[in-house]
């Protein structure tokens, strides 16, 4: 077990600045857990003070029930993972040498962490050819792999990360969410993720925890209720006006309806004849959508391997298993007003409209509030 717990926890610094007020907040073990909110409200602070990197003004913190502050300071982060911006990576060791640094430090001989190093680089998804290159000879989102690989290398429990994306581009960081999806999906680590970012937090969290100004604790949530049931104002402001659309992503997209389109391949475009205010899709030998063409002639959307990149981040392109943000923006982001459905091969597999997309989300919302309608009266009949 790997609990973390803070009961009436402080920290004001000489000067009278308090960066953190009486926290209260328990995560569980094996959860996602992500403090959000503008710079200086307090998250980072309340994160390193898990590791003892900062100690508390008051109050108290608990690991695995443990109170933290009878424990070595060396031995609790011997045994906590700590990942930060830019990777923070050693630049006079290789690859290897750095992930091996803590198991080493725990007594483990360089050979044997070595070795386990290689194996920990394959969970990243770095390749063993990097292995004695040196920081510097690597790209950013390269780095901020090693930086996770160094922090899993022990086999912590608890993993920290200090918002460890946000000096990458947004391409590499879409990259490296999906990778941190997969690895707690593998591993269910206790992990404390810092950002300023909300679609980072609503995507990567099991649980959301808001700070405001002063290091106030605003919610501490799921990331469905924090978008749909923000606790205070500053909460729905943080959150943003769009809030509600970023709601979609909590709602699965398996009902809409799927309608063929009419499609061409590249070489059939200059024999087309196409009246006013018709599109039609242009495809590869394969059926991967490559873009649209009107009565112009002109394709609306990128060339075709921009396209297929698209899916990862939902785009264009709406793919097996994806949800009803993803299916509405497949839809309003193309010219032709029609989203592009496609397989696991990204072949297309059909057509989406907007207006069936949020068809569904009435037919949900229906279910929904009937259900919780029978819930009242079956409860209102027990008493």
């Amino acid at each position: 077990m790997s609990e973390i717990e803070f009961r009436g926890v402080g920290k004001t610094y000489p000067g009278g600045t308090t960066a953190v007020s009486d926290l209260d907040l328990r995560i569980e073990s094996g959860s996602f857990t992500v403090f959000v909110g503008p710079s200086g409200c307090g998250k980072t602070t309340s994160m390193r003070m898990i590791n003892r990197m900062i100690v508390p003004t008051t109050g108290t913190i608990t690991v695995a029930g443990q109170d933290i502050s009878t424990v070595d300071p060396v031995r609790l982060r011997l045994g906590i993972g700590y990942v930060i911006q830019q990777a923070g990576l050693l630049p006079h060791r290789t690859v290897l040498d750095n992930v091996a640094t803590v198991p080493v430090l725990r007594g483990q001989s360089r050979r044997a962490a070595r070795r386990d190093a290689l194996a920990v680089l394959d969970r990243v998804g770095l390749d063993h050819a990097l292995a004695e290159r040196y920081p510097a000879q690597l790209s950013g989102g390269q780095q901020q792999r090693v930086g996770v690989a160094r922090a899993l290398a022990a086999d912590p429990p608890i993993l920290l990360m200090d918002e460890p994306f946000s000096a990458v581009d947004p391409v590499v960081r879409e990259e490296l969410q999906a990778e941190m999806q997969r690895l707690q999906a593998d591993l269910h680590k206790t992990i404390v993720f810092v950002t300023h970012d909300i679609d980072e937090a609503i995507k990567l969290g099991d649980r959301i925890a808001v700070f405001g100004r002063g290091g106030v604790l605003q919610q501490y949530d799921s990331p469905q209720r924090v978008l749909a049931e923000p606790a205070t104002d500053f909460v729905a402001d943080f959150a943003g006006r769009d809030r509600g659309y970023r709601g979609l992503s909590f709602r699965a997209a398996d009902d809409v309806a799927l309608h063929e389109i009419r499609s061409v391949t590249a070489a059939q475009v200059p024999e087309l004849r196409l009246e006013a205010g018709e599109w039609v899709l242009v495809v590869d030998d394969s059926r991967r959508p490559i873009g649209w063409v009107d009565v112009t002639g002109v394709e609306r959307v990128r060339a075709g391997h921009a396209l297929a990149e698209s899916m990862s981040a939902g785009g264009s392109l709406f793919s097996p298993g994806a949800d009803l943000r993803q299916a509405l923006d497949a839809a309003i982001s193309s010219p032709s007003g029609i989203g592009v459905a496609v397989d696991d091969s990204g072949a297309v597999t059909g057509g989406l409209l907007a207006t069936e997309v949020l068809d569904r989300l009435a037919a949900q919302r229906s279910d929904e509030d009937a259900a919780r309608n029978r819930h009242f009266f079956e409860q209102e009949q027990t008493r």
